[in-house]
């Protein structure tokens, strides 16, 4: 059995562990501090730690449990981290550049099953959840590495939109909200964060319910079921209409704004009629919801797809916001590598 990373409590669960093992409540603070400030890789480095309890921690758990297995560097900075698990298992991270910052795209799951049709990282059966430990370690390895580059540089943005569905692993998701927020360690700010999913509707009325304070996105690439179901089959189970139900019970309860993620598909779901039918679906939820247009990067098994000319992708942004919709386009990072998502762990697994 593999010992599990310590970076999978919460500083409540190890204030708690450590009391029930005999230690002040005080030692949570200081080792939280080790791990997130100073971020040491091994208990022995946490010095005025006493000796007993770091002994408990190092019987106990582990900090680093994954190692970088490969990863590629795009000429706009741009990292693809693959990491290999303890299992062997492969998953990707991705740190990006922005003018407001470093933001890092964590995966949550090893494999997916929500099977998009456009998408690489459904290309592989999900076989497992990542545990909370293994999606905060994914934040800490990042940030080793830029410790390790002497750059001075902090991940100050999150966002959980790699491999696999968040909300399919919702327990071990929040935990690591809670972790990368915790004022005392990473110290994350929750709009700082933001959380990807295809739409699991009952999630994300528990999500509103949760009110962790950060940002909200929903993957929903088309603006009706026929086409919705044919790219994406988890709207054989949660149609629109029900999903929409979810969204307008997420805005009334946290009343903060969401985003409606949607890739431009050439000929498939990107001409001024889909863009007018987004437009109505939307609807009266203008005020707190954003369209986010995604070019498509393309994938070799899914060569049915292509990009969007941008032409096309202009006359669904200006028809958006003729009609009052606010959207955005989203800026590309790393497209001279394999900017997929779940590319480079496809090519890597299928290559072996």
């Amino acid at each position: 059995m593999y010992k599990s990373s310590i970076y999978g409590m919460t500083f409540q669960q190890l204030t708690a562990w450590l009391a029930e093992h005999g230690h002040k409540k005080s030692r949570a603070s200081q080792v939280w501090d080790w791990l997130y400030r100073k971020r040491v890789t091994d208990f022995s480095e946490m010095s005025d730690v006493n000796a007993d309890c770091r002994q408990l921690l190092a019987d106990h758990f582990v900090i680093l449990t994954f190692s970088e297995h490969t990863k590629q560097e795009s000429v706009d900075g741009t990292i693809k981290f693959l990491f290999k698990l303890q299992d062997g298992n492969l998953i990707e991270t991705v740190l990006m550049r922005h003018k407001f910052g470093l933001s890092v795209c964590v995966t949550t799951q090893v494999g997916c099953n929500i099977g998009c049709s456009f998408c690489a990282s459904g290309l592989l059966a999900k076989s497992r959840d990542l545990s909370g430990g293994e999606i905060v370690e994914q934040i800490m390895k990042v940030q080793l590495h830029l410790d390790q580059a002497n750059k001075d540089e902090k991940v100050s943005h999150v966002v959980v939109m790699g491999i696999g569905e968040p909300f399919d692993n919702y327990g071990n998701l929040v935990d690591f909200i809670r972790v990368i927020k915790d004022h005392k360690g990473l110290a994350i700010g929750p709009r700082h964060i933001t959380v990807s999913t295809s739409g699991l509707a009952g999630k994300i009325r528990e999500f509103a319910d949760n009110d962790l304070g950060v940002n909200l996105a929903i993957s929903l690439h088309a603006p009706n079921d026929e086409l919705r179901t044919r790219i994406m089959k988890i709207n054989r189970a949660i149609p629109i209409e029900q999903l929409m139900q979810a969204i307008d019970y997420y805005l009334e309860k946290t009343n903060r704004r969401i985003t409606l993620e949607y890739i431009l598909l050439k000929d498939v779901n990107d001409r001024t009629e889909h863009a007018l039918e987004l437009a109505e679906l939307v609807g009266s939820r203008r005020q707190l919801a954003n369209v986010n247009l995604i070019p498509y990067n393309p994938v070799d098994e899914h060569s049915q797809y292509q990009r969007s000319e941008q032409d096309s992708i202009r006359a669904f942004y200006d028809t958006l916001k003729k009609q009052g919709v606010s959207c955005s386009v989203r800026l590309e990072h790393g497209t001279d590598i394999d900017a997929a998502c779940g590319q480079l762990r496809s090519k890597q697994i299928q290559g072996a």
